[in-house]
């Protein structure tokens, strides 16, 4: 059983203060968890039904685990931020912030200022797909490790390595061709050259890139619209860059 100490514990770091006071973070969903087993990520707490348990015996016995919890669905649903658990939830440590390391010969994302986390986490799962591993994020970006975040990551927040700098200072540092996405004007993304490696900087749902950091991109990238739609979602638009991206990467 989940004890009412537990409980609290949990429902506190769906905010960042407790998250950053504790150095925890929540992990849900069995997909998620079982990922989590796999990964070099330090496991506080595992809570989870006996059918995931025995499936993930072999996993669960290469691992050390302050603490193990047997419960039922009922439980674990109430303790989770879904809807719907009927698996498992895990309290992870935050890693450690690793010094950053260019991604050479390689694109890297830059985010600025994106404040909702089902984007950010969508993003992460976008940047596994291409195999883009270095996401930067403005220190305004939303937390990685809100749980909205790492359920909307589908276990992508494992391998994509998430840096929060001041982005003025991460540009001034940088020697890479900087793409910005634009919503109007600059270079069509079905027929602009990319480079072998680059930077591209995805703008905030609501007012695009900041004029800080436009002064940093050096090619201005519009998706053409052929409907009537007034404007695509960041992690759509992030999705269909990366794909106009590898396309024309692969045959360099």
């Amino acid at each position: 059983m989940i004890s009412k100490r537990t409980l609290k514990l949990i429902k506190s770091l769906q905010q960042k203060k407790y998250r950053k006071k504790y150095n925890l973070f929540i992990v849900e969903g069995g997909k998620n968890v079982q990922e989590l087993l796999s990964a070099n990520f330090s496991i506080r707490t595992l809570i989870a039904t006996p059918v995931f348990l025995e499936a993930q015996k072999d996993f669960i016995k290469t691992r050390n685990f302050l603490e193990i919890i047997e419960t039922e669905e009922k439980q674990l649903s109430i303790a989770s931020t879904f809807k719907s658990n009927n698996a498992a939830l895990a309290l992870v440590d935050i890693p450690e912030a690793t010094p950053y390391i260019s991604d050479k010969n390689n694109f890297e994302l830059v985010l600025d200022d994106v404040k909702d986390p089902g984007n950010l986490g969508t993003i992460l799962r976008i940047a596994d797909w291409y195999g883009i591993t270095n996401v930067i994020c403005s220190p305004e970006t939303t937390d990685v490790y809100s749980p909205k975040v790492v359920s909307a990551s589908m276990g992508s927040f494992l391998r994509v390595k998430v840096f929060y700098r001041e982005l003025n200072t991460f540009f001034q540092q940088n020697k890479k061709t900087v793409y910005g996405a634009y919503a109007e004007g600059g270079e069509n993304v079905h027929t602009i050259e990319f480079e072998k490696e680059g930077i591209l900087v995805m703008g905030s749902e609501s007012h695009g890139v900041r004029p800080s950091v436009e002064g940093f991109v050096n090619h201005k990238v519009h998706i053409p619209s052929y409907g009537k739609a007034e404007s695509l979602n960041v992690g759509i638009a992030t999705s269909v860059i990366c794909d106009n991206i590898r396309r024309v990467v692969s045959n360099l």
